[in-house]
């Protein structure tokens, strides 16, 4: 078997692929949820809202649920576009704290 040597520039090039394997790997986990579901006390935790206020969400249809058993259950994904769908873009002007 014909040894195979191995120069700076290819230990480099090695470093270079595993430092943007890493990134990758880190990017991915960064913009995964931890978890698809979360039940409904986690969502009033999460949003810091009232049991009531969620019960509006989903009565009103403006955040999906899923109902297994006596089990509320939310998609990440659904939460995060009720968010973006409510984003407000307007611009506000603020007035000067000192002048209130």
């Amino acid at each position: 078997m014909a040894a195979t040597i191995i120069t700076p520039e290819d230990l480099q090039a090695f470093k270079q692929e595993l430092l943007e394997d890493l990134r990758k790997l880190i990017s991915e986990r960064n913009t995964r949820p931890a978890q698809q579901w979360y039940k409904s006390h986690e969502i009033r935790k999460l949003l810091g809202i009232s049991q009531g206020t969620l019960q509006h969400l989903r009565s009103s249809g403006t955040l999906p649920f899923t109902k297994i058993g006596g089990v509320i259950l939310y998609d990440y994904h659904d939460i995060q576009k009720m968010i973006q769908d409510h984003k407000r873009t307007r611009d506000f002007v603020f007035e000067n704290p000192k002048s209130l």
